[in-house]
């Protein structure tokens, strides 16, 4: 046979519908005809090469072998018998006439699931990850880019250049399209008298600078952009109360900051009653994927918390040894970490009496030791959370080169972070904002932190409320605004776990590792942990791994 790479011979086998461990790769290199070993596999309905599946197949006919030591000839070939006949259950007789037992029908039993999940399919998660090379291409990390100098010009550019981006998103991705040209608020004011009745309303885009829901199903806001500002009031109408516009504004709320179109006329009250609100339209978004010759997986996780007296040890001992053992593992070529690797030290008072590793390089260390156990043909992805070492200022730059020292293979970012794994879009943010959403919005809840994601989606903003429980560094250029719809979107920080897709994108929302804090019970939160999502970058299956 000739020789061929790992890589090569798994596509080939797969082309017919086959997988091979990797462990199986020497005894199939032995082999003189593949082509033989791939119709006996075939033929007796085999669909996994593991060592033994191998061996059975080379020995399986001692007349036509197809081991390097002896050669199958065409004619041969032709005078094979399958391993397991048709007819299974009729006694075989070999030339010398004894009675062979009869076959019972040999379906090759699945992969090993310690999880006991069905899932998913294994055909899925085709290649071997050691195999490819890894392809991680970051399209926006603020580490080393931070300029702000936190003056009153800087938070200014801030929200103009987010009004900007999001403007331009609206006027041109509306569906349907804005019902007139948007003009600035003070040119509305001067046409104010003109402009006071429903055939002459007017269409503005501004950010929101307070709002409050009335008395009478209304909701009631200001919006300002670079010229002035107005009030509005928006009422509820009979269509706007069936189930689909459940996250509509009158029914949902809004967002301090948020970027938002009104279209209305102005009352004698100098207010503006609104018609209707516009945002960038959200259609189905087309996924990339990766070439069939790159179908490796990559896994989400958050929220590890080492150090903490509630993370989970065992149960992450359980998910490196799957990873040894589990055929899914074998496809996974990065491992992203979406913040609070650690538990880190005085994030909160009292959190001393909660640590289990009370010294902040001591839980860092002893995080690089659990990465370090990871396979080695997984590339990790790190970036930080609110219990990091990092400014607590979304965004947030990776972690300090003193603690990266300490690891090896392992990739640093910031929060959030763009980047691509071979040209899979991801966007990846720890998700402190979670807490503003919820805050806000009638609709979104610690226990479902999706439907914060998928608002984030909407507005193309990861975290716009200013003064909010999520700390905003007034850089130049609003680096939180979503400008690429991405592919797979992933947050943490709130500990829950969620995993489906949103008008096209994969919506993540990572697991933690670690246990009920005393915080959570007082709240009655119970978080979801040590659940290992994942994601192939060709075939875009999901499979979501518990360890508990």
């Amino acid at each position: 046979m000739p020789s061929e790479s790992g890589a090569d011979l798994s596509r080939r086998l797969m082309s017919k519908g086959l997988l091979i461990r990797r462990s199986a790769i020497p005894l199939v290199e032995s082999v003189s005809d593949l082509d033989l070993l791939i119709e006996r596999a075939i033929e007796n309905s085999i669909r996994l090469l593991d060592d033994d599946a191998v061996k059975r197949l080379i020995e399986m006919d001692s007349g036509n072998p197809i081991s390097k030591s002896g050669e199958s000839s065409s004619a041969e070939i032709d005078k094979r018998k399958p391993l397991h006949p048709s007819d299974a259950h009729e006694p075989l007789q070999n030339e010398s006439g004894r009675v062979i037992a009869p076959i019972k029908p040999n379906e090759i039993a699945p992969p090993p699931r310690p999880h006991g999940l069905d899932h998913y399919s294994i055909q899925d998660f085709p290649l071997q990850a050691r195999d490819i090379d890894a392809e991680i291409e970051i399209h926006f990390d603020i580490t080393g880019n931070s300029v702000t100098e936190g003056r009153l010009i800087d938070m200014q550019s801030c929200f103009m250049d987010r009004l900007s981006k999001i403007r331009k998103m609206i006027i041109e991705t509306s569906i349907p399209r804005l019902p007139r040209r948007p003009i600035r608020i003070s040119e509305a004011w001067a046409e104010r008298k003109s402009r006071n009745s429903s055939a002459s309303e007017v269409t503005l885009i501004g950010l929101v600078e307070f709002k409050r829901f009335g008395k009478n199903g209304d909701i009631q806001f200001a919006i300002e952009d670079e010229s002035g500002s107005v009030e509005c009031v928006l009422y509820s109408k009979s269509e706007w109360e069936k189930p689909e516009y459940r996250y509509h504004p009158v029914n949902d709320g809004l967002l301090d900051d948020d970027v938002l179109g009104v279209t209305g006329y102005f009352t004698e009250s100098g207010r503006l009653r609104a018609t209707d609100i516009h945002r960038p339209s959200l259609e189905h978004h087309e996924k990339a994927r990766a070439g069939s010759d790159a179908a490796v997986s990559v896994a989400f996780l958050s929220d590890i918390h080492v150090g903490s007296r509630t993370f989970l040890a065992p149960q992450w001992e359980k998910m490196i040894q799957w990873f040894k053992e589990d055929p899914l593992a074998k496809n996974i070529r990065y491992f992203v970490m979406t913040g609070d690797g650690v538990d880190g030290i005085g994030i909160y008072p009292g959190q001393e009496r909660h640590l289990q590793i009370k010294d902040l390089y001591k839980q860092y260390g002893e995080l690089a030791r659990m990465v370090e156990d990871l396979p080695d043909w997984v590339d990790t992805i790190i970036l930080p959370g609110n219990h990091d070492a990092v400014r607590p200022a979304e965004p947030q730059p990776a972690l300090d080169p003193e603690v990266q020292q300490d690891y090896s293979d392992v990739t640093f970012a910031g929060n959030p972070s763009d980047f691509s794994l071979h040209g899979v879009r991801v966007l990846a943010y720890h998700g402190v904002s979670i807490s503003d959403f919820v805050s806000s919005l009638r609709s979104v809840t610690f226990e479902h932190p999706e439907r914060a994601m998928m608002a984030m989606l909407e507005r193309r903003h990861l975290a716009p409320s200013w003064g909010g429980k999520t700390p905003l560094s007034p850089e130049p250029e609003d680096s939180m605004v979503i400008q690429t719809i991405p592919d797979i979107f992933v947050t943490g920080h709130v500990h829950g776990h969620h995993a489906s897709q949103y008008k096209g994108t994969h919506v993540i929302h990572s697991s933690t590792w670690q246990n009920q804090t005393d915080y959570q019970r007082m709240l009655g939160f119970q978080p979801r942990p040590c659940i290992l999502t994942i994601v192939n970058l060709h075939t875009h299956a999901v499979a979501s791994i518990p360890f508990v």
